[in-house]
């Protein structure tokens, strides 16, 4: 296990060092006044595997679909999830996919940035500014213009900007001046794309895990590292749940892991299929869970999502839908509660839905 990761590190030390200087050309600023009709074929660069860095390139795309009705997009990835996730999105036509872990396939990995050069794209949108791989791919590959990173407006530069929102923030920055009003516009949401058969079979499928009580709070426990809290936590979390929310079955989403954190107590539901887990939660009131690719998959669901935070809420908190966040190391249990009693009590419509 050492020598991988050192090698890893080695890597990524490598790389930032060869892309520290890569973007200060600033190709963006050649787009203004670009008639849109013209950009035919785009290329966005998000060479990452995680669900939910995924997800967090759906509003993205939703963007690029609007401003360039004309244009197909190829996404270049790591691992197997973005063809699932924009199974929908019939302007993506094309995945270019590393693979997830490299040094175990190599020559496939290889092969995909000796191809690169050959290409040739209208526009290329390096969709993280941290990405050093990503920074790389911008540049060896073609394109009349390339998008490498947000370049901060002097009202916004002490702002931390939402992973979802940073390249749609750099693609208008890049297209407007700096006091358009195109900029602030509304930002698109998370968005899994779910069809109708998908949505009927998630009601099915939920109706068939509840009980008698007609309303139904998901619960996702799990996640990574330190995102992951105890399951004394999630005891105390759960308990409290239940006393609150007496009238709600309680509906715990389980991880690919099948592990839970207060013991499988509640209904629970397992899947590897994501789009059928989004379904599912998208058929609940309101869903409630750790910082995780779960919680960014509820959110594209358009499910009214709680996300418990310890840190980062700015860059990666759930938006829009009555969504919210909250940081659990600077709020009490009756904050936690008191805020799902509110979303829940928000009556859907475009004040209580608005995009924030």
């Amino acid at each position: 296990m050492k020598v991988p990761n050192t090698v890893d590190r080695f890597r990524r030390k490598l790389m930032r060092y060869l892309t520290n200087k890569i973007g200060n050309d600033l190709h963006q600023q050649r787009l203004k006044g670009i008639e849109n009709s013209k950009i035919k074929r785009i290329l966005i660069v998000r060479p990452n595997h995680r669900l939910g860095n995924i997800l967090l390139t759906t509003p993205l795309v939703n963007e690029i679909t609007t401003t360039f009705p004309n244009a197909t997009i190829d996404m270049i990835t790591r691992g197997a999830l973005s063809p699932i996730v924009f199974q929908n999105y019939h302007e993506v036509q094309n995945f270019i996919l590393l693979p997830r872990k490299p040094f175990k396939s190599i020559l496939k990995y290889v092969l995909v940035w000796i191809k690169m050069p050959f290409k040739k794209y209208d526009l290329i949108i390096n969709t993280v500014k941290c990405s050093s791989s990503g920074k790389l791919l911008t540049k060896i590959t073609p394109a009349t213009y390339k998008i490498y990173e947000y370049e901060d407006m002097e009202k916004t530069k002490t702002e931390t900007i939402h992973h979802g929102k940073e390249a749609i923030i750099a693609l208008r920055s890049a297209l407007y001046t700096e006091d358009s009003l195109q900029i602030l516009k509304e930002i698109p949401l998370l968005d899994i794309k779910l069809s109708k058969k998908e949505l009927h079979n998630g009601k099915e499928k939920l109706n068939s895990l509840k009980g008698r009580k007609e309303k139904t709070i998901a619960l996702f426990t799990f996640a990574t590292g330190d995102k992951c809290y105890s399951k004394l936590w999630w005891s105390q979390f759960y308990s409290n749940l239940l006393s609150e929310f007496h009238d709600y079955n309680i509906l715990e989403i389980l991880p690919a892991e099948n592990v839970s954190q207060i013991d499988f107590k509640a209904t629970s539901f397992y899947s590897k299929d994501i789009r059928e887990i989004a379904s599912v939660m998208a058929c609940c009131d309101i869903f409630v869970g750790a910082d995780s690719g779960i919680m960014h998959l509820a959110s594209s669901s358009g499910v009214p999502t709680i996300g418990l935070f310890h840190g980062r809420i700015a860059q990666f908190r759930p938006y829009g839908n009555g969504s919210t966040a909250l940081d659990i190391s600077e709020s009490i249990m009756e904050d936690w509660m008191a805020k799902i009693h509110e979303v829940l009590s928000l009556k859907v419509n475009p004040e209580a839905t608005s995009n924030t």
